[in-house]
């Protein structure tokens, strides 16, 4: 549906090549997988946040969703994004509902 309404979609993350091309294979993922390890894509996005687990605090990624026109214009974005109907949301932005 997404390539239906002219729609790219590419997931970023701090992970290698190696680690990405495997996670994709598991995962089926039909998109491509930026690698980041330096985090200039992350910050320039800003998703990267303190974060907590287990009582102990680090740096980590903010899962988030940006929808960016075919002019590169920042047009919609998601923060602290819940995989659970996730993309139904995004979709619907897409396709101006």
């Amino acid at each position: 549906e997404f390539e239906a309404n002219n729609t790219v979609i590419y997931g970023v993350s701090k992970d290698s090549l190696r680690v990405h091309e495997n996670f994709k294979a598991k995962q089926s993922f039909p998109f491509e997988l930026i690698s980041d390890p330096e985090e200039l894509v992350c910050k320039h996005f800003d998703v990267i946040k303190l974060k907590k687990n287990y009582g102990k605090e680090y740096m980590g990624i903010e899962r988030s969703t940006f929808l960016i026109d075919e002019n590169g214009v920042l047009q919609q974005e998601w923060r602290k994004v819940r995989v659970k109907d996730h993309v139904d949301q995004v979709l619907a932005a897409v396709k101006g509902e």
